[in-house]
């Protein structure tokens, strides 16, 4: 078959099966890119989570034998819903990005991919193909940039004139010469809001990103979050949105193409108490079809924690206090007790004195010594608190 038929039969059945948008490029190395990953290695701004091989994610070639092209796909995804779920005092809710709403878009991509694969194979069966989605090696933006899905902005999202930046990107690698599409032009020009509003400063500049101050790769990690950096996580269980809500080509971009990737309102936005007792299978059954599952409960109960301290939420110091003294992750323990440090100036003299008693006797059982550190700073912040409020009493 006529590889230009193809490519337009191609196109057509992509919109049949719900792409978006899709785009070819050559399978040429990724030269620009491979100097900037280069850079970014050298100074220690890599997440940790991606292909470490440089070589591979810039070389379709190493990929795949006889590589010739790279068709791209994306697809739009909602960034609001109806029925906002209400967030009050004692009913604290978080956050999960939008990236992470409806089913994993892991297996919504794959599913598609699956299906032009297919239709690809009715015409030339023994074509050589290889499909990645994110946890591949190439670096999804890169290639949808320059088969001309859309430009790289200055937040590092792939941004695109019909959806802005609020699109799921895959691509398949082929040894199909497809006749290669023109790259998108940067409409960018002199705009900074992006590396303006980020909450970490974590935009370096421009179109570079520090992924180890980014939240959305804080809230992922299973370690301690840094403290300089936790009020920022604000109540945001997974990811961050800052970078794109701010963004002029996201205004009013909100696309509900695809059923699968709309929202539960209450698993997007939930409350933030159960979470941190909810079991291991719990969390899997209800949190286990979305992207934001992935490294488990941790990192989420983590991320809760933390958000119960930045909303000085009072009515959680019992909750916080249970896992201080009996949740055998340090990581866990260590963030309740920064969490309940953000809170006890607002307690009452009855729960201030709860807290106290409570507190005194885990410390005395403690056998972690930086964690026991960590309660006796507390308790000595409780002591100071109960001294203000008694001369504020007498006087």
């Amino acid at each position: 078959m006529n590889i230009n038929n193809l490519k337009h039969k191609l196109i057509e059945y992509s919109r049949e099966i719900g792409i978006d948008k899709i785009g070819f490029t050559t399978a040429d190395p990724f030269e620009s890119l491979k100097a900037r990953l280069y850079q970014q290695q050298a100074l220690g701004y890599q997440s940790g989570f991606e292909e470490k091989d440089i070589e591979k994610r810039t070389e379709p070639g190493k990929l795949l034998e006889g590589a010739q092209s790279i068709i791209a796909i994306a697809l739009a995804y909602p960034s609001k819903f109806k029925d906002k779920p209400v967030n009050t005092k004692g009913h604290r809710r978080g956050s999960f990005s939008r990236a992470s709403w409806g089913i994993d878009y892991h297996n919504i991509l794959r599913s598609r991919l699956n299906k032009l694969e297919a239709y690809i194979r009715e015409f030339l069966p023994e074509a050589k193909i290889k499909s990645m989605v994110d946890t591949g090696e190439l670096s999804d933006r890169a290639v949808a940039e320059r088969a001309g899905i859309g430009w790289s902005g200055k937040n590092t999202n792939l941004i695109t004139e019909e959806f802005g930046s609020y699109v799921y990107l895959g691509e398949m690698i082929t040894n199909i010469p497809f006749e290669p599409d023109q790259p998108a032009e940067d409409l960018c020009a002199s705009c900074h809001l992006c590396v303006d509003h980020c909450p970490t400063e974590a935009l370096v500049q421009g179109g570079q990103l520090n992924a180890n101050k980014c939240i959305a790769f804080l809230t992922q990690t299973k370690q301690d979050i840094p403290e300089p950096y936790r009020k920022a996580i604000g109540n945001r269980l997974y990811g961050c949105d800052t970078c794109q809500q701010v963004c002029p080509y996201n205004r009013g971009m909100d696309h509900h193409f695809h059923e699968e990737m709309e929202p539960d309102p209450a698993l997007v936005k939930p409350l933030l108490k159960p979470l941190l007792k909810i079991s291991n299978r719990e969390f899997k059954d209800r949190y286990g079809f979305m992207a934001g599952s992935w490294r488990g409960k941790k990192p989420i109960q983590r991320n809760a924690v933390i958000a119960l301290g930045n909303y000085k939420e009072v009515s959680a110091v019992p909750d916080l206090i249970d896992l201080v003294e009996s949740d055998p992750r340090p990581v866990i323990r260590s963030s309740a007790i920064w969490s309940l440090k953000q809170m006890i100036s607002r307690c009452s003299d009855e729960s201030i004195e709860q807290a106290k008693y409570r507190l005194e006797q885990v410390v005395s059982n403690e056998e972690n010594e930086d964690i026991k550190k960590e309660i006796n700073l507390l308790l000595e912040q409780i002591k100071q608190c109960k001294e203000t409020v008694n001369w504020e009493t007498e006087n």
